[in-house]
């Protein structure tokens, strides 16, 4: 087993939406970049939808213009590979959530990349923390989810996200 730690938050103050994975996998840990394994859907989902695309310091760049951050509701945790399946619960550290939507008090939805984040931080972080804020449950972008098509992902993560024109500026106020 191998202790996983995170990264820090993709995100400027006035970020709208929280994008939350549950740690990085193994790629992405090697290249100290957010969702890293090229056959992972999530960057090639904001392309699609927000017009996000370039080499990763570009696209973060971009997620901020979007109002979008991204973060992983781990800090650490052990686990053997990048499955999510194999988090150990009573090795995980959550990251300080009051802290960061305190500082982020723009944030009205938090988006969960796949079930096991959502899992995570429902049974992680006290309610207080995000009463006021949206949560919405998304499929997983990992390449380790086959059970649904790329278009499929794209359609979800479109209708929990409330964006119609797939444009640029979706989140424009």
């Amino acid at each position: 087993m191998e202790s996983s730690l995170g990264f820090p938050p993709v995100a400027r103050v006035d970020a709208r939406i929280l994008v939350l994975g549950s740690l990085p996998g193994q790629k992405s840990l090697a290249a100290s970049e957010y969702y890293a394994h090229p056959q992972n859907a999530f960057w090639r989902i904001m392309q699609e939808l927000f017009g996000i695309a370039g080499h990763y310091d570009e696209r973060c760049v971009l997620l901020h213009e979007c109002k979008l951050a991204l973060w992983d509701v781990l800090r650490s945790s052990v686990r053997r590979g990048s499955l999510d399946a194999d988090i150990r619960r009573e090795t995980a550290f959550a990251n300080d959530f009051a802290g960061f939507l305190k500082s982020h008090a723009s944030i009205n939805t938090i988006a969960f990349n796949g079930k096991k984040a959502e899992q995570l931080f429902r049974s992680m972080i006290p309610k207080e923390h995000y009463q006021q804020v949206r949560l919405v449950g998304l499929p997983s972008t990992s390449p380790a989810y086959a059970a649904m098509s790329f278009a499929d992902k794209l359609n979800a993560w479109a209708a929990g996200l409330d964006i119609d024109g797939r444009s640029h500026n979706a989140l424009a106020p």
